[in-house]
């Protein structure tokens, strides 16, 4: 594991902590941060020709919130590593973006965590169109600011969204003091 990726996973580790299912968390049943409906996304194929879908953890013939709890730790770093951070190279951004980029896309998702990005080279004087796309220009932007100021100003969109997600659906406001953490962190 290099140590970027270690910085980081530790990062969403500490924020998305273990089994949960919450009623109100629109991804279903959650450990470590995977959601069964990820976790249904992925692994729902049997890439092994054993006869069950690959995250079919308790061999129940379905993804289910039994086996979210069941997925251990290094399932979910391994699930991480290939669809956040390898897939969206977030090691090639100064390693505190990088880390702060991968934990907000872990939590929003990546494309709004990339418009958050992008607004954030724009108010550092770095226009860019807010796509969520992570493209040359955006990389090119990210590289030639000032890193202190870009993640100040990603942390203050973070917060911003977040505020605004709760101000929309104010049933999520039980979230909003565990995710103000996570912007300014």
């Amino acid at each position: 594991m290099s140590a970027a990726f270690s910085t980081a996973i530790q990062t969403v580790l500490k924020h998305e902590g273990g089994y949960v299912n919450d009623a109100d968390d629109p991804g279903g049943a959650t450990n470590w941060g995977i959601s069964l409906r990820f976790l249904r996304q992925v692994g729902e194929i049997d890439a092994d020709g054993d006869g069950f879908f690959d995250f079919d953890i308790d061999r129940s013939g379905e993804i289910d919130p039994g086996d979210i709890q069941l997925l251990t730790k290094e399932d979910a770093m391994a699930l991480y590593r290939e669809h956040w951070w390898d897939k969206y190279r977030y090691q090639d951004l100064p390693p505190a973006l990088g880390v702060k980029v991968f934990d907000l896309s872990v939590n929003m998702g990546a494309v709004q965590a990339h418009k958050l990005l992008q607004r954030a080279c724009h108010a550092v004087g770095l226009p860019l169109i807010e796509d969520g796309i992570l493209g040359p220009r955006t990389r090119a932007a990210v590289q030639s600011a000032d890193a202190y100021q870009l993640r100040a100003a990603l942390r203050s969109e973070a917060a911003g969204f977040y505020r605004s997600l709760v101000a929309s659906r104010p049933s999520l406001k039980k979230y909003l003091k565990g995710w103000l953490r996570r912007a300014y962190h």
